[in-house]
């Protein structure tokens, strides 16, 4: 049985408190050999140390262990994956764990989210105004897509977005963004350009015009 209580090297490590001034059950949710599972939505499995498994419903706080359901305790299977999605060990509800299609790093996206899965850091939502590192020009995201620079053809120029001779030193793996320029989306034009995602630079008037 695995334990998730081992850290891989993308994980973050909750500081553990002082377990003598503890209560029992939140000092066994520290100590004890627990192996967590996200079953979806706000379900987590929890293997525990005796062998038994029990299942964690996080939002409406319940277990089906018999400290739960019998005691009306909060018990230690709920307390440790409260652990586990604060150390990131485990998706929070209503999330899944992705690799990041733009950066590589590992995040946590909604579990409907279409692709590509984007952290933080790398989002950009349709309607976000963002910034060209080559001209400075404000442009508006239309869509991030899942395609990559060297698979999309800019069809005015004959060559890929890759290819596009202002786009060199970009990633050829880019996602591709289709945008339009701010003029443009405030008149109401509706024509978008393909940019290399590495190109474009979010500024802190991220969502000021629906596109």
């Amino acid at each position: 049985m695995s334990d998730s209580n081992t850290p891989t090297a993308r994980q973050k490590t909750a500081l553990a408190p002082d377990l003598r001034t503890m209560p029992d059950r939140a000092a066994r949710a520290w100590t004890e050999r627990m192996a967590v599972r996200h079953l979806g939505g706000a379900d987590y499995a929890i293997d525990s140390q005796s062998g038994a498994t029990y299942v964690v419903d996080a939002r409406e706080g319940t277990c089906t262990c018999p400290d739960a359901t019998i005691r009306g305790e909060t018990c230690k299977h709920q307390r440790r994956v409260a652990l586990e999605i604060t150390s990131r060990r485990v998706p929070p509800p209503g999330k899944r764990r992705a690799d990041c299609a733009a950066c590589g790093a590992e995040t946590f996206v909604p579990e409907a989210s279409r692709p590509p899965a984007l952290c933080e850091a790398c989002n950009l939502d349709s309607g976000d105004v963002i910034r060209d590192r080559e001209t400075g020009d404000r442009l508006v995201v239309a869509a991030v897509t899942d395609r990559r620079a060297d698979e999309v053809t800019i069809e005015a120029a004959d060559t890929t977005v890759a290819d596009y001779p202002t786009n060199e030193g970009y990633p050829a793996d880019d996602l591709v963004v289709e945008v339009r320029y701010l003029a443009d989306a405030a008149s109401g034009h509706s024509r978008t350009y393909s940019f290399p995602h590495s190109r474009l630079q979010r500024v802190d008037d991220a969502a000021l015009v629906d596109a």
